[in-house]
């Protein structure tokens, strides 16, 4: 596991309190998945939302899917963080 991807699984945990494992198991049932499409990607969206008891605006959603969907996914730390800020 590389910097980026520990970094993440540390925020995750200690931000919405979901254990690695669990990301794991998100992350197996949409491997196949197509992140173009924005059903789909919305539905990925609001399950982890969902998971961490935490909710997210429509506003919020739409930025998030809109990068997804657009394969504009921050590729650090800190603009991960921005983009889940906004």
């Amino acid at each position: 596991m590389n910097n980026f991807q520990k970094g993440l699984f540390d925020k995750l945990q200690e931000n919405a309190n979901i254990k690695p494992d669990e990301v794991y198991k998100v992350a197996d049932s949409v491997k196949n998945a197509d992140f173009s499409d924005e059903r789909t990607v919305r539905k990925l969206v609001r399950h982890l939302a969902k998971m961490a008891n935490k909710p997210i605006s429509k506003d919020k959603e739409n930025k998030i899917v809109e990068s997804i969907t657009k394969n504009n996914m921050p590729t650090d730390m800190q603009s991960l963080n921005q983009l889940f800020k906004k």
